[in-house]
């Protein structure tokens, strides 16, 4: 599947509170606290990152997925915009280790492993389509679940982030309601914010896992 991605990241410092507030807000929890394996795969130039694309193949508890991504080209991005626009490819696969070896004979090697701890909430947003209870081919619930907008809470090595993805107007009215200000927001990817963590803290790891990063540097990145 091929959809644009837009979306805001904004650390965040009190993860329970922030937790709390959703329902309120009508999101609902999709999945609960998983760990994330994330892998990046590239040629020994360099190639994919040169062109600003990743090739990534994931591990979310049990479910594996591929993912292609790339810059959305002038022509798909009305103006310049605050959000991380993308153009992204993916698809759910049975076994990520045979993907892996596909991609090295294919001159792909992985490059970059990050991991976190995944929490994800989506939206609930009210069924106006049709009378309501009266047409029989409409669904009953008195609500149904939007999933191209939702909220994901990561906890990093590095610190705990939010993730919303949706339309820019919904993401700047979810950053009012959630009482967020707008200066904080990144749009950098987890490997950039890893580098400018690695220039502050003098850090040698070379990928952003808990087995390399001792939980006593746990700080989060501020924009």
């Amino acid at each position: 599947m091929q959809s644009a991605e837009i979306e805001l990241k904004f650390p965040v410092h009190d993860l329970a509170r922030l937790q709390a507030s959703l329902p309120s807000l009508g999101f609902l929890l999709d999945t609960p606290r998983t760990f994330e394996q994330n892998t990046l795969y590239d040629t020994t130039d360099r190639t994919l990152r040169a062109a600003r694309q990743i090739l990534r193949i994931r591990r979310y508890g049990d479910l594996w997925t591929v993912t292609h991504k790339r810059p959305s080209d002038p022509s798909e991005q009305e103006e310049p915009t605050r959000y991380k626009v993308r153009i992204e490819s993916e698809t759910q696969i049975e076994d990520g280790p045979a993907l892996a070896a596909i991609f090295h004979q294919m001159g792909y090697e992985p490059v970059f492993r990050y991991e976190k701890y995944r929490t994800q909430w989506l939206l609930a947003t009210p069924i106006i389509d049709g009378p309501l209870f009266t047409n029989p081919v409409h669904p009953s619930e008195p609500f149904s679940v939007n999933p191209t907008l939702h909220l994901v809470l990561d906890e990093t090595p590095i610190g705990d982030y939010a993730e919303l993805e949706g339309p820019p107007a919904w993401i700047d009215d979810t950053l009012a309601k959630l009482e967020v200000d707008p200066a904080t927001c990144l749009t950098k990817s987890y490997g950039s914010l890893f580098l400018d963590w690695k220039q502050r803290t003098g850090s040698l790891a070379e990928h952003l896992t808990f087995d390399l990063i001792p939980a006593p540097l746990l700080q989060p990145v501020l924009p």
